[in-house]
């Protein structure tokens, strides 16, 4: 993974995380989507709840990736259950605890597992790095400005190039999200651009690699990201970044993906959902224009539920494919649904929690 938005300032993802592109609204004459009902904070004072999982009894397990914790909740009581870098794709199967431990930086990464917690309180460790150094699925795409001349690329700082210049899928990954069944967890790999499948042995495999997207640079990003003015205009072709994996209804994998460069008022939203058939690779576009795609979840009857970090909301998919607002939420990371319930992570930059919410 080489970003875009690495080279970027913190002052534009502040500017990303104010985002109020609003995606399509259901159409007037379609089923109403649900609405929220009561909500319940049923953990607070987090740091950094990018990912959790919640068990049919209701306990909580908490990814706090910003201090390397994985706390359980159950009954109101916190636990602590491991503690490493960067913990995210956090899942579960009855007992077993699932999830991902990451270290480096934006540019590099120097580790990456995916974890197991059996019931007896085993933990086992899958080295996701040495599968991606081996295999590095997206190897052969297409990534960066393709159409610059070569005085162009002349002007590019030399710190600036390998991330903006023409370039192919680099080595990286980063186990953001996990989906546990009974023989397999599918990963949503937010450095190698791939949703991958690690069976019960620890076997990796390339389920699918997610499609680029592309903007036209502006004369604001060029002089943000401090980029010559002759980019100006010309397309660049953006990772993209799996955040979160479900099982839909129909069989197929829900993924959801930042566009792996700006998010922010000029450029629109453009995270999306896409399906992916576990079988097959097939990757088909699901919906789209979400600001920050970091997290989904399926309701029994199909409807999907997106959580837009840098939107400030939850959205809702019917069926029908029409999205709405489902509720405003302060950085919603993650969420998910269980017995009828949706549960969210959210002011993730804050003072995070998780909160439950009952549907009308």
């Amino acid at each position: 993974m080489r970003r875009f938005s690495a080279l970027a300032t913190v002052a534009t993802l502040t500017v990303a995380l104010a985002a109020v592109a609003v995606p399509a609204t259901a159409a007037p004459n379609g089923p109403k989507p649900p609405s929220p009902g009561g909500t319940e904070t049923l953990a607070e004072h987090l740091v950094g709840p990018l990912t959790f999982d919640v068990t049919p009894n209701g306990t909580l397990y908490i990814g706090q990736d910003f201090v390397g914790l994985l706390t359980k909740v159950s009954g109101g009581v916190s636990e602590t259950l491991a503690t490493g870098p960067a913990i995210a794709a956090v899942s579960t199967l009855g007992d077993v605890v699932t999830w991902g431990e990451r270290e480096g930086d934006m540019e590099q990464v120097s580790a990456s597992r995916l974890m197991r917690r059996a019931a007896d309180a085993t933990v086992t460790s899958i080295d996701v790095l040495a599968w991606e150094q081996a295999n590095n699925p997206d190897a052969s795409a297409e990534y960066g400005f393709r159409d610059l001349s070569t005085d162009c690329l002349a002007q590019i700082p030399p710190f600036l190039l390998p991330f903006v210049g023409p370039h192919g899928g680099g080595i990286d990954t980063h186990v953001y999200g996990s989906l546990t069944l009974n023989d397999v967890t599918y990963v949503a790999d937010a450095g190698a651009n791939a949703v991958l499948a690690v069976d019960s042995a620890g076997n990796i495999s390339t389920v699918a690699v997610l499609p680029s997207s592309s903007f036209v640079a502006t004369d604001e990003l060029a002089a943000s990201s401090g980029l010559p003015e002759c980019v100006v205009g010309h397309d660049f072709v953006t990772e993209p970044v799996p955040t979160d994996v479900e099982l839909g209804t129909d069989g197929w994998l829900y993924v959801t993906s930042l566009p792996g460069g700006p998010e922010d008022a000029s450029f629109g939203a453009r995270g999306s959902v896409y399906r992916v058939n576990p079988t097959t690779g097939e990757v088909q576009l699901y919906a789209s224009g979400f600001a920050g795609a970091t997290g989904l979840a399926v309701a029994p009857n199909g409807t999907v539920f997106v959580a837009e970090m840098f939107g400030d909301r939850v959205s809702v998919i019917t069926k029908r494919g029409e999205v709405s607002t489902f509720a405003d939420l302060t950085s919603p990371a993650d969420i998910e649904w269980q017995s009828g319930r949706l549960y969210v992570s959210t002011e993730v930059f804050g003072d995070g929690k998780v909160v439950s919410i009952g549907l009308r």
